[in-house]
């Protein structure tokens, strides 16, 4: 099996299995390492954090280049995304926010959501909660999806556990809080290194998962995805305002930290209905991606012979 059948069936077998459960899931087993590295290495120091990532990223390869020895590059490729991809999960924490906010329970709605971002969530009106609900969608489709297909497709194994590792440390101290300003910014920072080429890939996905719309998603991404404070999250979370014809960005409270993220997109104000519109639009991204990968593999493999 090649690694590019194998990433692809790494997103089959997330819709079909879904995640582990908590105690058996290996990115729980990750994050409850790293907890302990940090309790060992924790300095108020960029240094310090250079070491929390370093260890984190080559724990998740060298486990990646274990298995691959077990298993041969196929199945470990395999076993390793579906690991990784989580767009079924990501999926269902997202209706978990939309069924309650389109039916008119704000409270709920709310709740949910505090579930699944890092902003403050208690004062959200509808439109906030479906704007921060459908830019979670988007954002996370690169990291819990796109990134680990590609990573997978490229580095087998090795590669999609180093992704899920660099991923997994941004979501645990990657963010601007005082403990982790300093500590957090090589985890920060080397997600955003990984995530680079599959956020723009995923920007190509949107565009041929919504043709229709390619030229207003392109101009949108042009125009409006540097104002983001995420090199990553500005071109996708953009682009999915635009495929969805709905106004992203502006203004979120992160304790004590404010972040403006601009306005992505022209259209009109989010509501609840427009989070299942985005699962949609996620999962037509997901397979999208899944053929670019494979007819990639063909293409790369073609021009191989043509040059041998």
């Amino acid at each position: 099996m090649s690694v590019a059948l194998a990433s692809v069936g790494a997103v089959v077998a997330d819709r079909l299995l879904g995640e582990p459960p908590v105690p058996l899931h290996p990115v729980v087993w990750f994050g409850s390492a790293m907890q302990r590295v940090e309790a060992t290495v924790y300095a108020d120091t960029r240094r310090a954090g250079v070491l929390h990532a370093g260890v984190g990223v080559l724990l998740g390869a060298g486990t990646g280049l274990l298995l691959r020895r077990a298993a041969g590059t196929g199945v470990s490729t395999l076993v390793a995304g579906t690991v990784c991809v989580a767009g079924r999960m990501l999926e269902r924490e997202a209706l978990g926010v939309g069924e309650p906010l389109a039916a008119g329970d704000l409270d709920t709605a709310r709740a949910a959501l505090s579930r699944l971002v890092g902003r403050e969530t208690g004062d959200l009106d509808e439109t906030a909660v479906a704007r921060a609900t459908i830019e979670t969608v988007a954002e996370n489709t690169v990291d819990a999806v796109l990134g680990s297909v590609w990573w997978a497709a490229a580095a087998g194994a090795p590669g999609v556990l180093a992704h899920r590792a660099a991923n997994t440390m941004d979501a645990m101290v990657g963010h601007r809080s005082a403990r982790y300003r300093r500590y957090g910014w090589a985890s920060a920072r080397l997600d955003d290194a990984m995530n680079l080429v599959p956020a723009r890939l995923g920007v190509a996905a949107v565009v041929l998962a919504r043709p229709r719309a390619a030229s207003h998603i392109i101009s949108t991404v042009r125009r409006d995805a540097e104002q983001h404070p995420s090199p990553n999250g500005g071109v996708i979370e953009a682009a999915f305002a635009a495929a969805l014809d709905v106004r992203l960005g502006g203004v979120n409270r992160y304790g004590d930290v404010v972040e403006d993220r601009g306005r992505l997109g022209t259209g009109r104000d989010p509501v609840g209905s427009d989070i299942e519109r985005a699962t949609r639009l996620a999962r037509d991204v997901a397979v999208t991606s899944a053929a670019m990968v494979l007819a990639g593999s063909v293409a790369v493999k073609a021009v191989w012979r043509c040059v041998r």
